[in-house]
């Protein structure tokens, strides 16, 4: 892997968000602390025994994506024939470093979602981040048009979050708790507020955000505002068809800015890492740091 951007200079401190080891002549595989030290998250602010920070300011949400060269954001239906090992293992390090994995219904269906993994190699760094054995995986829907037999409710390490609107049917609300998810009510009426779940989810102490789309979610997000990070995988692959862009959502009036701050390259794949321009790291943002064992593999 190589990383194209910020170009390694011997004057760039450890420091630097863009992280990762030094550059070598043929690139070499990056290891798992690498990655990992290369997507941490910027330090947030401590909250008080009842959540006294703001919950916007003091969370952090990052979504993931790969798309296709011409946009696609998946081919046949799946994300899976755009990825590639290296995507893979960028997927796998930035759960390792969430609070909570938030995904669209609609992604639960096509994508056969499962509980998030307990990884040995991470267990050290989440522990020293104050950090549970596995993030939570948030689903959410206003309808709760959802197979609550699945494993991802039945069989998680923590609870699988539910996040709906108040006025989600009651039968289904029901059935969510039963299967053992909690719901969490993140809107008015039948729909979810976007930057209501980033609120609801950070009062609960999941300020480490992950993102996983599907294209409306990560849009809806966007349009909200409230998008801090966008890492975006770039195949080299034409998928032509129709499926959605990597984000799907209205036009806005004023599209929005993102700074690049880094980016990796690995057999044609592009790792670009971006940040809501204007938007910093909250106060005293340096990124979480920790040790990670390669075992995580």
């Amino acid at each position: 892997m190589r990383r194209l951007f910020p170009s390694a200079r011997p004057d760039v401190s450890a420091a630097q968000p863009a992280g990762g080891p030094a550059e070598t002549a043929d690139g070499g595989e990056w290891s798992l602390e690498e990655l990992a030290d290369a997507y941490a998250y910027p330090e947030l602010p401590r909250t008080d025994a009842a959540g006294g920070t703001d919950a916007a300011s003091g969370s952090w949400l990052r979504a993931n994506m790969v798309g296709s060269l011409d946009g696609a954001a998946y081919h046949g239906g799946h994300s899976k024939p755009l990825s590639s090992p290296a995507d893979m293992r960028i997927f796998g390090v930035l759960r390792g470093l969430a609070d909570v994995v938030i995904v669209g219904a609609e992604t639960v269906r096509h994508e056969g979602y499962r509980p998030a993994r307990r990884r040995e190699g991470f267990a050290a760094r989440r522990a020293s981040a104050g950090q549970g054995p596995a993030p939570a995986i948030a689903v959410v829907s206003g309808s709760l048009d959802l197979d609550f037999a699945l494993p991802l409710f039945t069989e998680p390490w923590v609870p699988t979050l539910v996040l709906t609107g108040s006025a989600a049917p009651e039968d289904r609300l029901a059935e969510a708790r039963e299967a053992g998810a909690e719901v969490l009510v993140a809107g008015d009426g039948a729909l979810v507020d976007p930057a209501r779940a980033v609120e609801v989810l950070a009062r609960r102490g999941l300020r480490r955000q992950l993102t996983e789309g599907g294209p409306r979610l990560l849009g809806q997000f966007a349009a909200a505002g409230v998008l801090d990070e966008f890492c975006l995988a770039v195949a080299p692959r034409v998928a032509l068809g129709s499926a959605a862009r990597v984000m799907d959502a209205p036009e806005v009036e004023t599209p929005a800015e993102f700074v690049l701050e880094s980016l990796l390259e690995e057999e044609g794949f592009l790792f670009t890492r971006y940040r809501r321009a204007g938007h910093q790291a909250p106060e005293g943002g340096a990124p979480l740091r920790g040790s990670v064992h390669e075992s995580a593999e």
